[in-house]
């Protein structure tokens, strides 16, 4: 039976590759605000997921990946808030 863990872990992946997937298939745009939280869930998710079966290699991997992708977001949002209004 997979543990709560392993299933976090999981749909962690699932996140990540969706948005790269979504990328690809020029569904999302990398600056999209949608790309960076599909990325930065998906990066939190694999990294609860260590906590429980510690990897160091792919705990610094998927601590940058969040923490790009939060800039990421960071910045999409803050190119919102400075658009001008509609």
């Amino acid at each position: 039976m997979i543990s709560l863990f392993d299933a976090i872990g999981i749909l962690g992946v699932g996140l990540t590759l969706l948005a790269y997937l979504l990328l690809q298939a020029e569904r999302l745009e990398s600056r999209s605000r949608a790309y960076s939280a599909l990325n930065l869930f998906g990066s939190v998710a694999i990294l609860a997921s260590l906590a429980f079966d510690f990897n160091l290699s792919a705990v610094l991997m998927e601590g940058c990946w969040a923490v790009i992708s939060l800039y990421g977001l960071a910045k999409a949002l803050l190119a919102l808030r400075r658009a001008p209004p509609v």
